[in-house]
């Protein structure tokens, strides 16, 4: 089974940036697709932005269109989440999860088959 371990959160100010990090055990992102997903507190965990390096197509939720984008990290089996002009509507724990299929990705966390711990994102002044 991949694990899947995320870094990188913290508290920003509101229009600050900060990048995520998801971790696999295995080398699975090259053909994996890989999923961010957070929850806010109240609220249910909801999908925000997937990607696959085997069609190269990316799907975002519109909360994070043009502020958010997915790429590779500084290793093999890592992946990152770059967010810009952070919004207190932002603050949520972040989870990136990992699924074999279908292709394109969906937001929908039913189609991912492994899953990090979170991380936590406080956006506040």
């Amino acid at each position: 089974q991949v694990q899947l371990v995320e870094s990188g959160g913290g508290l920003v100010q509101p229009g600050g940036s900060l990048r995520l990090s998801c971790a696999a055990s295995q080398q699975v992102w090259d053909t994996a697709i890989i999923g961010w997903f957070r929850q806010a507190p109240g609220k249910e965990r909801e999908g925000i932005i997937c990607t696959s390096e085997s069609d190269h197509r990316t799907s975002y939720d519109d909360s994070v269109k043009g502020r958010f984008t997915v790429r590779r990290g500084d290793s093999k089996n890592t992946m990152d989440l770059v967010i810009n002009d952070l919004k207190p509507d932002d603050t949520a724990v972040y989870y990136c999860a990992g699924s074999i299929g279908p292709y394109p990705c969906r937001l929908q966390a039913a189609t991912y088959d492994y899953w990090g711990r979170g991380t936590q994102v406080t956006v506040s002044s």
